[in-house]
């Protein structure tokens, strides 16, 4: 028998999990070093980040010079409720970023909730977050940086 099974219908097991083969084994774990925890790791990631998004996460990615990726959430009472399901939608976003973490590119990710994702199943939620790392590896494989897309500014009066 596995072990407890969460209301989501994943099982949240203690068993050491490892991915890989060989000497490329890594611990599917999440460290602090994984983590972003400062408020100025999160205005960084935001002033230098691209954003990527769907209807029930928005993710901002910034390079970063430090080992591997790093994850920082941003779930709002507003968007997400009450703290039961804040917590909910937390743990399926550590969950995901724990599985993939050793396939992403050295970069800072903050996962914002959007309403959307409130009182989604944890099936779609998965598939969601699963469906952004893709972009997030996709866009670094094709050469292309995390900085802010700078486009033309407001037209009115006084922008030139």
């Amino acid at each position: 028998m596995p072990g407890p099974v969460a209301m989501d219908g994943h099982w949240y097991g203690t068993l050491v999990e490892w991915v890989g083969r060989g000497e490329d084994m890594h611990r599917l774990t999440f460290p602090a070093q994984r983590r972003l925890r400062r408020k100025s790791e999160f205005d960084a990631a935001y002033a230098r980040g691209r954003r990527f998004g769907d209807g029930f996460f928005a993710v901002t990615a910034s390079s970063n010079d430090k080992h591997g990726a790093r994850l920082g959430m941003a779930v709002a009472v507003r968007t997400a409720g009450n703290a039961v399901e804040r917590n909910r939608i937390r743990r399926i976003v550590r969950e995901s970023f724990r599985l993939h973490q050793h396939t992403l590119p050295a970069v800072d990710l903050v996962v914002s909730a959007r309403p959307k994702a409130r009182g989604a199943a944890g099936a779609e939620l998965h598939a969601s977050l699963t469906a952004l790392w893709a972009k997030v590896i996709e866009h670094k494989a094709a050469g292309n940086d995390f900085a802010r897309r700078t486009g033309p500014g407001p037209k009115g009066p006084g922008s030139g």
